[in-house]
């Protein structure tokens, strides 16, 4: 849209003119890391671009799709950066997808060609893709990184080392072109395409540098999935844009993550919350230099407002912003560094500039400050479409343009949002609104409780029931009136919000970005309601 132009909030720079730019100023600056090799930004641009000549060579063309399962390896960024060279649409994958779910999405995007992992944690990403390039009539090649050459595939790094024809480079598509398709990361159900433009999906970035007042000294720890809407953002687009570092970790571990912020001089962080409890649980100041770590954004998952005052008071240094947006519309909120402890643990920040929110209730009213309904937003970031759904994507914006988000949440008279659910979260009881994640936030309070998931369960009397799912922090089995006692008695919650069932389990059900996936806890424990 043009208004976007005028206030600044989109533009005609891309990845490719900002690495081109970067690696002008200062080609040798150091740009990526993943403990295994380090480039500059100027032997990075040299090797991309030849890569996308051999890209090229491959049968590559602007505007094909080319479905891209990679972990946090270097090798991501030369791919990502070599389809954009052509001006090609990257459909990145988490590694934790298999088969059922990559053919999927290769065949609904239409993807001309695959890029996979050979082995990784214990999987053949390699024979996986071979599997699927075969079954598959549109994919016409499969490029697999640290793998070998094998039967119908071809070795990234012979192909990375090769000389190619650079003269075969189209020129550089136009920032309102086709750049990427994020699938949804199924939470609820089969994966939706989400279409971004470089405007579109760089609209987070570009807000988070000066938020976080990120310069080229920094150095991005990269510890969430590269392939996924945050660690994308974050982790690649956000330090190429502000010509600084980023440093990845493809296997997290709390451990090495300390080791790593450590020995690369780490600044800043993204993540979600479940990072923050497994780093604060491994931190040991006597052993661990996290001195340098300013900023710590989670987004993706809730963070409970006690995790919040924790990770200040034993990371000193380091502020911890939370923020709210989706593969859909990307950043929407933030809090700012500068906002006090209160507030970050009690919000998910305000709207940044440029991006329009509005809480509607269930008769499509606008809502009160402070009372919770569906958030509407309307802004910079916002998908062109879910990739040919188109009744999908009507359905997901109102009458006057608004974007259906789908989630739950109020703003107060400071014009602070604060998430509290999705709208297949909330549990209706007897007619009465159960919201999830207050009866969660105040359950994590509990010291028997390490996580707890709440989740409503079909009841042929009151419609349904709410069941704790809980992760338990000790050896504590809480019952029923355990929960009545914490929740009515000690933290004032009506009685008729209080669960009435209690499961147990060792670890959840998760997406790649760390939400829970209720749909399985429902599904598992309905059958027994």
């Amino acid at each position: 849209m043009r208004a976007y132009y005028e206030a600044g909030y989109w533009d005609h720079s891309t990845l490719v003119t900002a690495i081109d730019h970067w690696a002008e100023v200062d080609p040798s600056h150091p740009y990526i890391s993943d403990g295994a090799s380090t480039y500059s930004y100027g032997k990075f641009r040299k090797r991309a671009w030849n890569l996308a000549a051999g890209l090229i060579g491959l049968g590559v063309r602007p505007g094909d799709r080319v479905v891209v399962q990679l972990p946090n390896w270097n090798e991501f960024f030369f791919v990502y950066a070599a389809l954009a060279r052509i001006g090609a649409v990257m459909v990145p994958v988490v590694s934790v997808y298999r088969e059922h779910e990559v053919q999927f999405i290769v065949e609904n995007s239409e993807a001309v060609g695959l890029v996979t992992a050979g082995e990784f944690r214990g999987f053949d990403h390699a024979a996986m893709g071979e599997k699927i390039a075969a079954a598959v009539p549109g994919v016409s090649f499969h490029v697999t990184a640290r793998a070998g050459d094998g039967d119908g595939r071809v070795d990234l790094g012979t192909l990375l080392a090769a000389e190619h024809d650079t003269n075969t480079l189209p020129p550089v598509s136009a920032a309102d072109d086709a750049h990427i398709i994020l699938y949804s990361s199924g939470t609820e159900s089969r994966p939706k395409g989400c279409l971004h433009t470089w405007n579109t999906a760089s609209f987070l970035p570009k807000q988070a540098v000066p938020v976080l007042g990120m310069t080229r000294s920094d150095v991005m720890f990269v510890p969430s999935p590269v392939a996924h809407t945050l660690g994308l953002t974050l982790g690649v687009m956000a330090p190429t844009i502000a010509g600084a570092q980023a440093h990845l970790l493809d296997i997290f571990s709390p451990v090495a993550a300390l080791e790593r912020i450590d020995a690369y001089k780490c600044t800043g962080t993204a993540s979600p919350a479940p990072f923050i409890r497994m780093l604060l649980d491994a931190y040991d100041p006597a052993v661990h230099d996290v001195s340098r770590l300013r900023f710590w954004l989670t987004a993706g998952a809730a963070i409970p407002a006690s995790l919040v005052g924790e990770a200040q008071e034993r990371l000193s240094g380091c502020r911890v912003v939370s923020a709210y947006g989706s593969s859909e519309v990307m950043m929407a909120t933030v809090c700012r560094p500068e906002d006090s402890i209160e507030r970050i643990a009690s919000s998910d920040g305000a709207p940044v500039p440029g991006v329009e929110l509005r809480i509607v209730d269930f008769d499509e009213q606008q809502a009160d400050p402070g009372v919770d309904g569906e958030i509407r937003y309307r802004g910079p970031g916002r998908m062109l479409e879910y990739w040919r759904r188109p009744e999908l994507t009507a359905e997901g914006q109102d009458s006057a343009g608004w974007w259906r988000t789908g989630d739950l949440g109020r703003i107060d008279e400071h014009g602070y949002l604060r998430v509290t659910g999705r709208i297949k979260d909330i549990i209706i009881r007897g007619g009465f609104n159960i919201s999830a994640r207050e009866v969660e936030e105040a359950l994590l309070l509990h010291p028997s409780i390490a996580d707890v998931a709440v989740v409503g369960l079909p009841d042929d009397a009151v419609g349904e029931r709410a069941c704790a799912v809980v992760v338990a922090r000790d050896d504590t089995r809480l019952t029923i009136e355990d929960l009545r006692h914490h929740l009515a008695d000690e933290h004032k919650i009506a009685m008729w919000k209080v669960p009435e069932r209690i499961e147990y389990v060792g670890e959840f059900p998760r997406t790649a970005t760390g939400k829970i996936q209720k749909f399985a806890l429902r599904a598992k424990y309905s059958d027994r309601a």
